[in-house]
């Protein structure tokens, strides 16, 4: 992959690595950070991009990889810190019950997380056993228990501003 298909695909899927950051990352500031990381991991890793899987299931791991390693970094060496989330300009107006959902998703653990991320964005679950690392199977399984959790998330909410 040249440096100019390099940038063309990043700047076609940078839509993947806003949404991670929504997802993961709450401090502005980290955000701007870690999208200047996963786009440097990218590069250097550019390389082992073989094209068996599409290069925006390939930017998913990467970045989500990223995400994760920073994540443990942090928790190692400092406590969570209380930070506003900065709404991201990639996601398309947001209604008060897309809000809902995007608030519960974020309080999944990093694997759900993952799983129903991808899900949303019309991967199949072959696919996201590929990035995930996880079975076929067991992916469908984890999307089907998601779902039902996010669902009595969302039914408990909805009872509250009753």
């Amino acid at each position: 992959m040249t440096e100019k298909e390099f940038i063309t695909a990043i700047q076609n899927h940078t839509g993947i690595i806003h949404k991670i950051l929504y997802l993961y990352v709450d401090d502005p500031e980290d955000k701007r950070d870690l999208k200047q990381e996963i786009q440097l991991q990218a590069w250097r890793a550019k390389d082992r991009f073989r094209g068996d899987s599409q290069f925006s299931t390939w930017l998913y791991r990467v970045a989500l990889n990223t995400v994760f390693t920073f994540n443990r970094k942090r928790k190692i060496t400092s406590t969570s810190l209380d930070s506003a989330v900065e709404a991201i300009h990639q996601v398309p107006e947001k209604t008060e019950r897309s809000d809902l959902l995007m608030r519960a998703i974020k309080g999944l653990n990093d694997v759900d997380k993952t799983i129903v991320t991808l899900h949303l964005e019309d991967y199949d679950n072959g696919e996201i056993a590929d990035i995930t690392g996880l079975s076929k199977n067991n992916v469908g399984v984890k999307l089907h228990r998601i779902k039902e959790a996010l669902k009595k998330k969302l039914n408990e909410k909805a009872q509250w501003t009753n």
